[in-house]
């Protein structure tokens, strides 16, 4: 099932709201353009890649720790963003304290399954009650999901080729229990919320328009 402009998405664990503003469906699955809203003490959930697809941070309001590839740039000023290019540890945490960050997001390539993955399946495992505290299924459910959805999203704390090695064994066993890569259920359910988008600055749309990532610091 598709998103469409306005749905929102949360992720209690992570305390993480996605609003769609431009779904991949209107692209041909090529490109996503999701309002992350996060709140203090956000995160997201484990450091991973996506092996195929860049990931574009930029600041509304608030600020956002990225860690990139090793080291952590600060987005606190309004226009700042970060590029992840494809196959680039990162892991984004909410930087203020006080109060809600608000990032504009863009995927390019494979955004449709990365709708999928995240704002169905993984949130929805979240709001279940079926992860541990950062978000993350548990072992049987984490070997079909990220084994179905391995050009997305891969977790990063074991090496990728052992990874396969786990999933693959561990896949007949969680299928054979019930376990699904992407539950239909989750796939169905009606959004946490239908939001109305917020007007973006110049500063953000620049960036969507195909300008250069101003950094933030280090």
């Amino acid at each position: 099932m598709t998103v469409h402009p306005g749905e929102a998405y949360y992720n209690p664990l992570c305390r993480e709201k996605l609003v769609i503003r431009t779904p991949a469906a209107r692209t041909k699955g090529e490109r996503a353009v999701m309002d992350m809203y996060v709140e203090p003490g956000g995160f997201a959930a484990g450091y991973h890649t996506h092996p195929y697809s860049s990931e574009r941070f930029i600041l509304v309001r608030g600020e956002l720790r990225v860690h990139v590839a090793g080291r952590d740039i600060i987005l606190d000023k309004l226009g700042q963003s970060v590029l992840v290019p494809p196959g680039t540890v990162h892991r984004w945490f909410a930087h203020s304290e006080t109060e809600e960050t608000f990032v504009v997001v863009e995927l390019n390539n494979r955004a449709d399954r990365f709708e999928q993955l995240i704002c169905r399946q993984l949130f929805g495992l979240a709001q279940d009650g079926k992860t541990n505290k950062e978000g993350r299924p548990n072992m049987l459910q984490s070997a079909v999901t990220m084994s179905e959805f391995s050009d997305v999203l891969r977790f990063t704390d074991r090496p990728w080729p052992v990874q396969r090695v786990i999933n693959g064994f561990l896949s007949p066993v969680a299928r054979l229990l019930g376990y699904q890569g992407c539950n239909p259920e989750y796939l169905e359910r009606r959004p946490f919320e239908t939001a109305e988008l917020e007007e973006l600055p110049d500063e953000v749309l620049a960036h969507l328009h195909g300008g250069e990532p101003a950094q933030g610091h280090r």
